[in-house]
């Protein structure tokens, strides 16, 4: 268990440039496996979600290597088809590799994907989509069967626009015979990413970024050097903890247009925000003001992965603010850690109002996920005082070295496992 303690105070300044994208690298790296030859990437985060993702590869029998700034993977030498229960069971995008493991193997065993507990993430959409392409699946035992001895391309008519089945079925339908249709498909820039990638290792993928995505299969592809996009939450994440300490920030080396729906309720919020080609400077010298409703909704709409991280600036926010999820039905397990520090708000079902506080105040929190530790955090330099973040580790799951990052920006972010987990103990 990793647990840090934040002291509140400091406005942060400075520049930072963006990691590579965590929901980006986890399908490209599932996608490896349909490639019996080396694929070096560039600016794949160094994350525990991505670390877990290379240990479920190199259970199968891929040859992962570091080179410098690149990671090398090499799936010619991958010969089982069976993912690890227990490290799966850690990684919710786990799911992604059943797609990849059939396509390369026709078959593929998997437990039930872990991951954090923001809500009711069924997976009956990327079984369904494999089926369409026959596959045959049975479920038992808290275990995925699947035989697709030959993987045949089909329309696919998505009930709902989810990341990860598009994914998956892109992935599944990439050497399968024919042509596969994906309608209502997610948007995300993500997929957009996993489409290039792809293409650039020989495969036939069109439309991605559009509710339309047409894979025509190809019996084989190769070996490519392919760059990781930016992410995008990881952006918002460092925009907003400048605009909550009243800072000025600029986030290098990321695509601004990725998070346009962010930026235009940071301006509204009274923020200053310059976009460039290639990166986004934020100011925030006041304090700021709510902004009255704003919904969680897929890609183009505003991100469900920052609805915490804004959850935190509206809570100093002057005046009242409503957030709706509408994506996660359990992501407001911050709420209640956010009160501890003087926070209120007041959660009904997927409705937050949240009232705008003067000051919030250090106390002993935890993360419950990812993108709710990331807020705590941020909630932690905007208070007074200190702030204990039990099971940061969880944070740790998609951002890269979060606490160097903090630092060099005039925060300050620090591991105090050992007296943090006993008090944890006594609580």
């Amino acid at each position: 268990m990793s647990n840090w303690l934040v002291r509140g105070g400091a406005v942060l300044s400075g520049t930072v440039s963006v990691q590579g994208s965590k929901n980006a690298a986890l399908p490209i790296l599932a996608a490896t496996l349909l490639i019996e030859e080396p694929v070096r990437l560039l600016n794949c985060p160094m994350i525990l979600d991505v670390e877990n993702m290379l240990r479920i590869l190199e259970s199968l029998g891929v040859t992962v290597l570091r080179e410098s700034d690149a990671l090398i993977v090499d799936s010619s030498t991958a010969s089982r088809f069976v993912l690890p229960t227990a490290l799966s069971g850690e990684l919710r995008s786990s799911i992604f590799l059943l797609g990849s493991v059939l396509s390369r193997f026709h078959a593929a065993d998997a437990p039930y994907p872990g991951g954090c507990e923001i809500g009711n993430r069924p997976i009956d959409l990327h079984l369904e989509g494999l089926r369409r392409l026959n596959a045959d699946i049975e479920e038992h035992g808290g275990h995925i069967r699947c035989k697709g001895d030959r993987l045949v391309g089909a329309v696919v008519d998505l009930g709902y626009p989810s990341v990860g089945a598009t994914e998956n079925i892109m992935l599944a339908a990439a050497k399968a015979e024919g042509q596969t249709t994906i309608r209502n498909a997610a948007c995300e820039p993500e997929i957009v990413d996993l489409q290039r990638f792809l293409c650039a290792c020989g495969f036939r993928v069109a439309g991605a970024g559009t509710p339309t995505v047409v894979i025509d299969g190809v019996k084989k592809g190769h070996g490519t050097s392919f760059r990781i996009m930016p992410d995008r939450i990881v952006t918002g994440t460092y925009l907003i903890g400048a605009a909550i300490t009243g800072g000025d920030v600029t986030v290098a080396d990321t695509q601004p247009e990725t998070v346009d729906t962010l930026l235009y309720q940071l301006a509204a919020c009274g923020c200053t925000v310059t976009q460039h080609a290639d990166a986004v400077r934020l100011r925030a010298s006041r304090r700021l003001t709510g902004v009255g409703l704003i919904e969680t909704r897929p890609y183009p709409g505003f991100p469900t992965d920052l609805q915490p991280q804004l959850f935190s600036l509206l809570s100093l926010a002057g005046g009242t603010s409503v957030l709706v999820e509408n994506v996660f039905e359990n992501r407001f397990k911050h709420a209640q850690e956010l009160r501890k520090m003087g926070a209120k708000n007041r959660i009904l079902d997927r409705t937050a109002v949240i009232t705008g506080v003067e000051r919030l105040h250090g106390a002993v929190v935890t993360a419950h996920d990812l993108r709710g530790g990331a807020a705590l955090a941020l909630a932690g330099l905007a208070a007074n005082g200190e702030t204990q973040i039990l099971h940061a580790e969880r944070i740790e799951r998609g951002y890269e070295r979060m606490e160097s990052v903090i630092e060099a920006l005039g925060g300050s972010i620090t591991r105090k496992e050992d007296r943090i987990g006993e008090e944890e103990k006594t609580q």
